[in-house]
Parts: C-alpha cells; sequence; structure tokens
C-alpha cells in the first residue's frame, strides 16, 4: 500500500508542476509519515545513501563531460562540422538528413548534450532543409532523432548513471553501446536513402557552385578536431588506459585547447561553460538525493520485497519481467525524464535482476536504448521542446509528431534486435 501511495504522490506533484526531486522527496516523506511501519525515523539513514552516491568516483564523469560538451558547442567546432559536412552529401538525395544523422553521432561521441545537439542542429539545418524542399516531417524528425544519439553513443552521462546506479562497469557499459549506436545510425540513414529513392520529392538533392574537391577537403579539416577528440577520449577507456573519469577530464581538457587551437576560446567562454555545468550537474544530484529518499522509504516499507517475489514467485519468467520492464520504462518515458527514470525505477528492478541471474550488462543496454526513446515520445519528449523552442513557426507541432513516428519504431528495433541477439552487446567487451 505504501509503495501505491509513493507513486501516486509523486504523479500528482509532478503533475501539479513541482521540480522532480522535490515531488519524489515530497512524496517520500508523506508516504512515511502516513505508514506507522516505517515514520520518519526512517530518514536517519538518508545521509548514509546520500554519500554513498556522492563518494562514487564514476560519478565524476558526468559534470566533466557536461563541461566537455558545452565548450564545444560554444566554441564553434560542431557548428562548422555541421556545415562542411551537410555541403559534402548535399548532391545526394536525402543527403542533407543523412549528413545530420553522421554530425548527431559525432556530436553523441564528443558532446553528449541532447539540448545542445538539437538546438545547434535546427537552427543551422532546418532553414536549409525546408529551403530545398526537404519535407517538414522529415526534416524535424531527423533532427530531432539524430541529437538524442548522446544518450546511447559513449560517452553517454545515461550510460555513466546508469553504470552507477546499477554497479556496472562504465567502461563495459561504453564498450557495449557501441554496436546498438552504430545499428541506430545504420538504420536511420537507411531510412533516409530509401525514402528519398521513392519519394524524391521529399528529400530532394542540393545542388552547389562549390568544387567538389574543395567540399571534402573543408569535411576532412572539420572532422579532424573531433577525431581527435574521440580517439583521445573513447580510445583510452576502450584500451584501459584510462578510467571513464579520467578519459572525462582529460576530455575537458581537450575541448578547452581546441577552442584555443581554432581561435574560439575566451574567458567568457570559459565562465559559461563552468556555470552551465554546476547548474546541470546540481540538478542531477538534487534528483538523486529525491530518489534515494524515495527508494529508501519503498524498500523499508517492504515494497520491494513484494514487487520481487511477485516476479519470482508468482510469475517466475525471466522475459515476462522484461517485457515488463521495458514496457514499464517506455511508458514513463512519455512523461518523466531519464534521470528520474534511472534513479526511482531502476533501483527497484534490480534485485529482480539479480534473482533471475540476467546479464545486467545486457539489461543495462536494453534500458538504455529505451531511455533514449524517452527523448522523442510526445507529449514530453525532451528533444521535440528543443527542437520547437528553437524552430519556433517554422515547423507544424503536428508535423514534428508524426515525423518522428519512424525513428522511434527504429528504437524500438533496436531493441528488439539486442534482446534476441545479446551477443552483440559482449563482442566489444570480451
Amino acid at each position: 500500500m505504501t509503495g501505491l501511495i509513493l507513486f501516486a504522490v509523486a504523479f500528482i506533484l509532478l503533475m501539479l508542476g513541482i521540480p522532480v526531486a522535490f515531488a519524489f522527496g515530497a512524496s517520500a516523506v508523506f508516504a512515511a509519515w502516513i505508514d506507522p511501519n516505517v515514520g520518519l525515523q526512517v530518514f536517519g539513514l538518508l545521509p548514509y545513501r546520500i554519500f554513498g552516491r556522492m563518494d562514487n568516483v564514476i560519478l565524476m564523469a558526468v559534470p566533466l563531460f557536461i563541461f566537455m560538451g558545452l565548450i564545444l558547442e560554444k566554441s564553434k567546432i560542431a557548428e562548422k562540422m555541421l556545415e562542411s559536412i551537410g555541403e559534402l552529401f548535399g548532391p545526394v538525395r536525402g543527403g542533407l538528413a543523412i549528413a545530420i544523422v553522421i554530425v548527431g553521432a559525432i556530436l553523441a561521441a564528443t558532446m553528449g548534450i541532447v539540448a545542445a545537439s538539437v538546438v545547434m542542429m535546427t537552427t543551422i539545418s532546418l532553414p536549409v532543409m525546408l529551403k530545398h524542399g526537404y519535407s517538414p516531417r522529415l526534416a524535424g524528425g531527423v533532427i530531432a532523432a539524430s541529437g538524442t544519439l548522446g544518450q546511447l553513443i559513449p560517452p553517454s552521462i545515461v550510460l555513466i548513471i546508469l553504470g552507477a546506479v546499477m554497479n556496472i562497469s562504465v567502461g563495459d557499459l561504453f564498450k557495449a553501446a557501441v554496436i546498438p549506436g552504430l545499428i541506430v545510425v545504420c538504420l536511420y540513414i537507411m531510412y533516409i536513402l530509401i525514402l528519398s529513392f521513392f519519394k524524391p520529392e521529399i528529400a530532394p538533392a542540393i545542388k552547389t557552385d562549390k568544387p567538389y574537391s574543395q567540399i571534402l577537403i573543408e569535411a576532412v579539416k572539420s572532422l579532424v578536431a573531433p577525431a581527435i577528440l574521440i580517439a583521445i577520449v573513447l580510445g583510452s577507456v576502450f584500451t584501459g588506459f584510462a578510467t571513464p573519469t579520467e578519459s572525462a577530464a582529460v576530455g575537458a581538457l581537450g575541448s578547452i585547447i581546441l577552442a584555443v587551437f581554432y581561435g574560439t576560446f575566451s574567458w567568457d567562454l570559459l565562465k559559461y561553460a563552468a556555470k552551465e555545468t554546476v547548474t546541470m550537474t546540481g540538478m542531477i544530484f538534487m534528483i538523486l538525493i529525491g530518489a534515494a529518499a524515495f527508494s529508501l522509504v519503498f524498500n523499508e516499507s517492504g515494497a520491494g520485497d513484494i514487487v520481487t517475489s511477485f516476479f519470482t514467485d508468482d510469475i517466475s519468467s525471466k522475459y515476462i519481467f522484461i517485457f515488463f520492464a521495458m514496457s514499464l520504462i517506455f511508458i514513463l518515458g512519455f512523461f518523466v525524464d531519464f534521470i528520474e527514470i534511472t534513479f526511482i525505477i531502476i533501483p527497484i528492478l534490480l534485485p529482480i535482476v539479480q534473482e533471475f541471474n540476467i546479464d545486467p550488462l545486457w539489461f543495462a543496454l536494453l534500458i538504455a536504448i529505451n531511455l533514449q526513446t524517452s527523448f522523442l515520445t510526445p507529449p514530453f519528449g525532451f528533444s521535440l521542446f528543443f527542437l520547437k523552442g528553437a524552430a519556433g513557426n517554422k515547423i507544424q507541432t503536428k508535423d514534428l509528431y508524426i515525423g518522428i513516428i519512424p525513428f522511434i519504431l527504429f528504437q524500438i528495433i533496436t531493441l528488439l534486435i539486442i534482446f534476441f541477439f545479446p551477443h552483440l552487446v559482449e563482442m566489444l567487451v570480451k
């Protein structure tokens, strides 16, 4: 009963517009107060849980990767790359859309910040796509979907938080996520190629007066800096030379060096990145504290044991449990952010994962793919909000919602591929 009260109160507070961290914290206090078997004295254990999370060295990578992404966003490195690769693929049907997918994947491996990626690609590419006759639905869908690739392709903040919550090696998660990330990218590109082949009017080729050799040289030049940063950050993790936290620190320093090299570094840039990093990190850790209070009351009330026994004793099928877990996360993704889902729902599911002896690395990748979808699902898909806010009246909300549907389906297809072929997760780990 206490578990139901927890979720009901949290849902009501969220619908009333209460910030997530306070909604979960307040629901925990209320549920503990009305349950005599729990009581408010249970919060005496809360500081130990919070400090246990704060001592997690892996979580230090979160602000460092955020800082790196913000520096790259404001230093115009990513912007130049998007423009030059757009020109490179422009002469092909659907080429500009393909360029956005490729740039989205590269930005995911360097920036990993959905808001920055979506807003930047919307501001630069959407007017160009619409000007050259691209369908608003395809343009909006491909930009929103490509901007969310940073949730799956390492170094993803989702993977870092999942690793910390599930006690899994973040380095292994990074390696395991490479193939699912490539599958998503390939599905996007195949869809664009097939669609533009049968309907060339919605994704026409773009002619340019520039010599193609010049365009190719400019594209290669724009890729050098991101390629070096990706090689340093991910290469050091994949080879075991550095931990994710150490590679994040190197990446943060490397982004500053690149900004200096390209002549875009300034103290205002550094100040902006530092301020925004503190703001975003503070938000994440406030949610962590609220989630810690929520899960503490949930477990102390015995609700966690009831859920575990229901699946392991009454249902006794790990596949039904996985279907239920993925469906729950997918539905929640329509309404709440990935951070809340990770901190609230995953600790509840984790004991059941252990009882069924499910590979935690494989399960974590299924969750990561599912959480990426939460950025695209209306009505509260954050990627859709970012795009609409940056686009203004250039694209209608209805076109955006319809245009994103194929890309959501490709996310689900990727989820099914990894579910039925779990060895794909282990290929780069071993």
